[in-house]
Formats: C-alpha cells, structure tokens, sequence
C-alpha cells in the first residue's frame, strides 16, 4: 500500500516537473526575459550606487566652496 501510494506521488512529481520545465526553460521567451533581467540589474544597482556617490562627492564639493566663501569670523 505505501508503496503503491509513494509510486503515484513520484509519477505525480515527474509530471509536474516537466510540466514546468516545458513553461519555463524550454520558452524562449521566460528564457529571453530571463536573461535580460540577469543583465541589466547588476547595471542598475551599480549606476544607482555610482550616482548617489557622485551626488555625495558634489554636495561635498559645494559645501567646501560656500565655507571659502564665507569663512568664519574670529572674534
């Protein structure tokens, strides 16, 4: 009986199994998709974290120039 029962859960198991791979590795499109996202988000978060630099280094830049402008008095 537990034999029988563990034989159609495993043939159950085969069959969704490749159900799913036939929707997902064997679509060129998933595929397509897939790769495109693989690709461009490592971009993304390299040129977010770039950017947020560059704006750091600038408001620093600028704080420096106001400071020489306006140098404090020595009372």
């Amino acid at each position: 009986m537990y034999y029988h029962l563990f034989s159609i859960n495993n043939l159950y198991f085969i069959s969704t199994k490749t159900t799913i791979l036939n929707m997902t590795i064997n679509n060129p499109l998933f595929i397509f998709a897939l790769i495109t996202v693989i690709w461009f988000i490592p971009g993304i978060i390299v040129r977010r974290f770039n950017e947020s630099k560059q704006i750091k280094i600038k408001e620093k830049n600028q704080a420096d120039a106001i400071r020489k402008l306006y140098p404090k008095s020595k009372d």
